[in-house]
């Protein structure tokens, strides 16, 4: 009779533990898809293997209204991953001596992540340059420690797991190392079981623990791992989703599959939210919606064509509508095919010679960061009369650049004051 090994060790079903980690998070949160519920999963399996892994992705539950379940996913998030520690105003020496702290580092939990990133945020820019900072491996920041005049320069590691709820959107840095989860209030037809944190945060806490069991035993084949990257998920998605994809070719199953079928999914959900960046959304317009296909146009029509769009945000940046000065500051920050920021120039108009830009100068930038064009730009007899001058085409101010072409102008171009 052969006696069993006492050494050995069980072999734990990871795919099963990750599938119980899901199904507790349906009984209490609605998730906008299943790509969601999918990644979220992954995110907190990811957690307990920090120490294996080059990267993290931060976790971002966002809404536009309150009571859209953000708070309550944190909840749920808490409960299921390694040291969690919820905050809603941390001091940035808290957050780096908490990193520090030698039981290893915690998952951070930033609850009305707004008021660190929001129009009030006020003075948080250390701990803003803190989640900028510790999505990687070998994160660190200089700070001063010590009492009084006696003190020296030490450096803290920011590389931990951060997930994040709050109100709004979030700077494009933290927007591209996150995973999106956009909240949404539930439809009445939409329940979830009511989370008592006396009887569900043990439950949580159990598969906690599973989780971490299952692991320990996968850590060295998740250090050692290089996923393949679905097609067309590169540069920085890609250092989003490599853990995470990591963490599904650890488990086996259908996690594998059901992980690059998310991360297609969130991946292009995030890159169709263009209106997120303030500077693609204008670009975006300037070619669509106010070019068209001129060759040149004076800043003053650009403003007026700008501020005639429905549904864009020109009339209201920071409760004024946008000015000469604004669209150079947000051009500005692209370059032309020669590699030189796109500036205003002078634009002739029959007589004068206002500054405006060239189509030539924004060339560059529509072709790098604009989404594909809704279809061929109109010739400029259908979307704009043109004023020749000196070779060059110069769009004629529309009447109403939303809905209906002028008709064919027989004056001289005006140009707005």
């Amino acid at each position: 009779m052969t006696t069993p090994d006492a050494s050995s060790t069980p072999t734990i079903d990871g795919a099963a533990v990750l599938e119980d980690v899901k199904a507790f998070h349906r009984r209490f949160n609605v998730f906008p898809t299943e790509a969601a519920y999918v990644a979220v999963t992954l995110w907190d399996a990811h957690a307990h293997l920090i120490d294996a892994l080059d990267g993290t992705a931060r976790l971002a539950f966002l809404s536009p209204e309150p009571g859209s379940g953000k708070s309550r996913a944190l909840e749920i998030v808490e409960t299921l991953t390694p040291r969690a520690a919820t905050t809603v105003n941390a001091s940035p020496n808290a957050l780096f001596r908490l990193v520090e702290a030698a039981e290893g580092p915690p998952t951070l939990l930033f609850d009305e992540i707004d008021t660190v990133f929001g129009p009030k945020a006020g003075d948080n820019e250390p701990v803003r340059g803190f989640l900028n900072s510790g999505y990687r491996r070998g994160a660190k920041s200089l700070r001063c420690v010590g009492d009084g005049s006696n003190q020296t320069a030490a450096w803290f590691s920011s590389f931990c797991a951060v997930a994040m709820a709050g109100l709004g959107s979030l700077p494009d840095t933290i927007l591209t190392r996150s995973i999106i989860i956009r909240m949404r209030k539930r439809a009445p037809n939409e329940t979830v079981e009511p989370y008592r944190r006396r009887i569900h945060e043990r439950e949580g806490n159990a598969l906690r623990d599973r989780l971490a069991e299952w692991a320990d035993t996968v850590r060295d084949d998740v250090a050692d791992a290089w996923p393949v990257m679905p097609e067309g998920v590169s540069d920085r998605p890609a250092d989003v989703w490599e853990p995470l994809l990591a963490v599904a070719d650890a488990a086996g199953g259908h996690w594998p599959t059901r992980a690059r079928a998310a991360c297609l999914e969130l991946v292009h959900t995030a890159q169709d939210d263009a209106a997120a960046s303030l500077g693609v959304r204008l670009l975006t317009d300037l070619r669509d919606a106010v070019f068209r296909g001129a060759d040149r146009m004076p800043t003053a029509t650009i403003l007026e064509r700008l501020m005639s769009l429905d549904d864009a945000p020109w009339g209201d940046l920071d409760d004024k509508p946008i000015s000469s000065r604004t669209l150079a500051k947000l051009l500005g920050q692209y370059v032309t095919a020669a590699n030189k920021p796109i500036k205003p120039r002078g634009v002739r108009v029959g007589s004068d010679t206002p500054k405006g830009y060239y189509a030539e100068d924004l060339a560059d930038a529509w072709k790098r960061y604009c989404p594909p064009p809704p279809g061929k730009f109109a010739t400029a007899a259908t979307c704009a009369t043109p004023q020749v001058n000196g070779g060059e085409t110069v769009a004629d101010p529309l009447p109403d650049s939303r809905h209906t072409p002028p008709e064919p102008a027989t004056r001289p171009l005006k140009v707005a004051s």
